[in-house]
């Protein structure tokens, strides 16, 4: 599985990353169906679609929690309920419903610094 750095090549391929925590993910992808930790708040799923704008977004919001990430691959086309972008420039989508598991097509381990900080996703 090939991951793709920036959001065009990734929206071209029909791919999307979404960020979860390793542990939470290995408890929930045995399901039919994937809602992250903070759907409820949320209404719905954080993507991005490039990977480089992952590591940005994952150290915006992510660094304070210790736990081990990964990153999944989405198909899109497969994922079964509305995908919508809220962002003008179309780099986020929003997954608005939970994520049917067949749509995860690949995952990838995520690098930290000791610091907490995210460096860069690994294949």
């Amino acid at each position: 599985m090939t991951y793709y750095r920036d959001s065009l090549s990734a929206r071209e391929a029909n791919i999307t990353y979404h960020l979860v925590p390793s542990t939470y993910w290995d408890t929930s992808k045995s399901a039919e169906w994937y809602t992250p930790e903070a759907y409820e708040a949320d209404g719905f799923i954080h993507c991005t679609n490039g990977i480089d704008q992952l590591v940005d977004v994952a150290n915006m919001f992510y660094v304070p929690d210790a736990r081990e990430f990964r990153v999944l691959v989405l198909d899109m086309g497969n994922i079964s309920c509305e995908i919508r972008y809220d962002d003008d420039a179309q780099l986020f989508p929003h997954i608005y419903g939970p994520l049917n598991t067949s749509a995860v097509i690949g995952e990838f381990p995520v690098i930290r610094a000791e610091d907490g900080s995210f460096l860069a996703i690994t294949q």
